[in-house]
């Protein structure tokens, strides 16, 4: 029950900093949710997004912070192994699914919605 607990308050203080970011700090979504990609980048480089994923599960997963905890975590991963082009390596061998998905999904809303403009 407590991981239930833990995951929902910690997915949720994510989400409520994200939109303090918007309402307060009068941020456009994109700087926010580049703002919060960034901050999982810098948790990770520190070590402490693998101590809050393990505190919080799905908490932590889902968010977009987590996001940039993949990026950093893939890149530093395969640069220990295989020096300065690992990290590139790295960077798109733990994020390539959802990448490609959102390239693949974006270009299949284009096909059946028109923008606006």
């Amino acid at each position: 029950m407590f991981e239930y607990v833990a995951a929902f308050l910690v997915g949720g203080v994510i989400c409520f900093i994200g939109q303090m970011l918007m309402d307060i700090g009068k941020l456009s979504p994109t700087h926010t949710l580049s703002t919060l990609v960034v901050a999982g980048a810098l948790l990770d480089g520190y070590h402490l997004y693998d101590r809050l994923i393990d505190f919080a599960g799905a908490g932590a997963t889902v968010p977009i912070t987590s996001f940039g905890h993949s990026l950093v975590h893939g890149a530093m991963s395969e640069g220990d192994r295989y020096g300065f082009f690992g990290v590139g390596m790295g960077v798109f061998e733990v994020t390539s699914v959802g990448i490609s998905s959102t390239i693949l999904f974006s270009f299949l809303v284009a096909l059946f919605f028109k923008p606006k403009g």
